[in-house]
């Protein structure tokens, strides 16, 4: 999923068939359209917009836990970790139970063995990618869901979304959270300034950039101080680029990050990363720029922010709403342009998994897996949920609910990102293995291979070749 700390939900799909890619940009195109005007309230709210009374008061049957303590574990800060909680009042609401939030860190599998060396697991952790949950479940830590759980999520998730939570077959995870990761935010005053219009293409992208950069703002905000942004920003490229089965083979380290897929698509993002004043701050302040902050200094400042358009997912909506931008007004998306034959469609997602079997925290398990759950959160903005269930117009404006209604759209047909399914020392922890080095090379994006033989040696030690 990160924010603050990372909201990253990060860990990221990839969607790779054409026609899966131009069902989300035509929903995201229609989104753009459809809003507008004081009411679409991206970061948050009061919960009372976007006609919630259609989801159903009650759908899944809770035990009741009286007495019961439990605690659940993420890496989430800030308004998305104050979002959840209002999830967990209402699970102490409707059982009696007790649920204390642990702020986690990342890698978060590292935290988790911290705690569990000294005795005090979480009940539940949210799991932000499908490798932690793989190695919870090595080392034993995981416990595998209930039958209640199993069956709510049986029932509101569609095949795809409930196998990405399971490990030899069994289930271990439920994916409570999603995200649409390719997305671009611009500042509508700025691009209206600088007669800019919504890009389609990469090529179309730089020309955009260019017209901004002439009116006299820096076209780009990167919020290079967490690592992942910057996978985020690679795997969108080389999935367009390079497609799907290229992209599966380096998933897997079978072919090498020295290929020449790999090169060609470092030397696009040279394009931007390395063009002189393209980046907020350039390469050293972007490295000092954590995500938050590459959001909201992108809709502060009034005409003159400090960049144009910021790279992220549907989840910088809750960012934006820590300034006065209004999505679909002041705030407003488009896809991430194609850069081969088709626009790249990612999406991400965060896991509940049980780390203390137990009546309560099955009990959670289940609820998270409910449409109840989801729609309170969903009624927030920043947040999608793949909870098929989960009524649309809860979403607290059309730029959310189209992306939303994409998302379910989109089926089974999506796989998740090359750093998520790696091991993660070299897809998921600060300061080493992707994350590292494609910090470097956005410091230095002359040196491709240099890069490439990085990231090679780090995946090859990672993997165990």
């Amino acid at each position: 999923m990160r924010m603050s700390s990372t909201i990253r939900t990060g860990r990221t799909v990839k969607r790779t068939t054409r026609a899966a890619a131009t069902l989300a940009v035509a929903a995201l195109a229609l989104s753009l359209t459809a809003c507008g005007g004081g009411d679409d309230n991206g970061g948050g709210g009061d919960g009372d917009k976007g006609g919630a009374s259609k989801q159903p008061a009650s759908s899944v049957t809770l035990p009741k836990l009286d007495g019961e303590s439990l605690e659940v574990a993420a890496v989430w800060t800030g308004t998305e970790q104050e979002n959840f909680k209002k999830v967990l009042a209402e699970f102490e609401k409707r059982t009696g139970a007790k649920v204390t939030f642990v702020p986690a860190q990342d890698p978060i599998i590292n935290f988790l063995g911290s705690k569990i060396a000294g005795g005090a697991p979480p009940d539940v952790a949210m799991l932000p990618q499908p490798g932690a949950i793989k190695q919870a479940v090595e080392k034993g830590w995981a416990k595998p869901l209930g039958a209640e759980a199993a069956k709510e999520l049986g029932e509101n998730y569609s095949q795809g979304w409930q196998d990405i939570g399971k490990v030899d077959g069994k289930q271990y995870g439920v994916y409570y959270k999603a995200a649409n990761k390719s997305l671009i935010w611009y500042n509508a005053q700025v691009f209206e300034n600088a007669g800019a219009a919504e890009p389609k293409t990469w090529d179309e992208l730089l020309n955009t950039a260019q017209m901004i950069y002439d009116s006299g703002v820096t076209p780009f905000s990167v919020g290079g101080a967490d690592g992942w942004t910057l996978t985020d920003w690679f795997e969108n490229v080389y999935l367009s680029q390079a497609g799907p089965e290229k992209y599966d083979q380096l998933a897997k380290h079978e072919i090498k990050w020295t290929d020449p897929s790999v090169k060609e698509a470092l030397t696009t993002l040279a394009e931007i990363w390395g063009k002189k004043d393209f980046v907020a701050g350039g390469a050293s302040g972007a490295l000092q720029t954590e995500f938050p902050a590459s959001v909201t200094q992108t809709f502060t400042g009034g005409e003159q922010p400090k960049a144009g358009m910021v790279y992220e997912g549907d989840f910088v909506q809750v960012n934006i709403g820590e300034t006065k931008a209004k999505v679909g007004t002041d705030a407003k998306v488009f896809p991430f342009p194609a850069v081969g034959d088709t626009a790249p469609v990612v999406s991400g997602g965060d896991a509940a998994v049980v780390f203390k079997d137990s009546k309560a925290s099955q009990a959670l398990a289940t609820w998270l897996a409910s449409p109840d759950a989801a729609a309170i959160q969903a009624k927030l903005g920043g947040f999608l949920s793949p909870n098929k269930s989960v009524d649309a117009s809860v979403y607290p404006n059309d730029v959310q609910k189209k992306i939303a209604e994409a998302l379910v759209a989109a089926g089974d047909d999506f796989r998740f990102d090359m750093s998520d399914q790696a091991p993660q020392a070299f897809g998921g922890t600060p300061g080493k293995g992707e994350w590292k080095v494609l910090q470097d090379f956005l410091k230095n994006p002359k040196d491709v291979a240099g890069a490439q033989a990085k990231l090679e040696a780090d995946a090859a030690a990672a993997y165990g070749d």
